[in-house]
């Protein structure tokens, strides 16, 4: 049984999600831009590698030498992809009635937020950060300043990692945490209160400081 956004209460296996991940320009939140997005669905508990979300975007200066140096994404490269304001709303309409999932989610947020709005669509504000999730299941220090390393925290779960630093890659590799997490952070929840992990309960563990 799938269900929509309004009710969150119930088993958290029983909603449909959507994991997603951006490259950018750079680390400016001003001034950087998004220029590639990755989403990947997840229902009923599972991912695949089909039928999921990418598209490069067009920026309107080219990534630093630093970007680069990550995503390998160059000036040259984007100068056939759409613009930003036709590629978000392709990515709304691909996350209808599903519930966001992001790594160290801030990041998604403030490169996306205005884009959202533009589109005529608020950015979600009940996300689940898997960050915050690692760090709620012991997974992650708390107080040392950093996120937790996607592809460290991954293969220290036992994880596959798909495409580091590649938007689509680190959706999946972000798809594949949350579960992961969710499914531990349930065994341990039903073994202390014998209470199954709601969707409730995952937003406020992952958005725990």
């Amino acid at each position: 049984m799938r269900l929509l956004s309004g009710k969150l209460d119930d088993h958290w296996r029983n909603y449909e999600y959507c994991s997603v991940d951006v490259e950018t320009t750079g680390l400016d939140l001003k001034k950087d831009e998004v220029i590639s997005i990755g989403a990947v669905t997840i229902t009923d508990g599972r991912f695949k590698k089909e039928g999921n979300f990418y598209e490069e975007i067009s920026p309107t200066k080219d990534p630093s030498v630093a970007s680069m140096q990550i995503h390998g994404l160059r000036g040259i490269d984007l100068q056939n992809a759409h613009p930003a304001n036709v590629v978000v709303p392709k990515l709304v309409s691909f996350m209808k009635s599903k519930h966001l999932i992001a790594h160290a989610g801030w990041v998604e947020k403030a490169f996306l937020f205005d884009h959202f709005k533009s589109s005529g669509s608020p950015f979600p504000k009940k996300a689940i950060d898997t960050a915050g999730l690692a760090r709620y299941a012991g997974y992650a220090e708390s107080e040392n300043g950093h996120e937790p390393s996607l592809e460290h925290l991954a293969r220290s779960l036992n994880l596959p990692v798909f495409t580091p630093h590649h938007a689509l890659g680190d959706a999946m590799t972000t798809a594949a945490v949350f579960l992961a997490l969710a499914a531990k952070i349930e065994s341990k929840q039903v073994a202390v209160s014998g209470e199954k992990l709601t969707l409730n309960q995952l937003i406020e563990y992952s958005q725990k400081k």
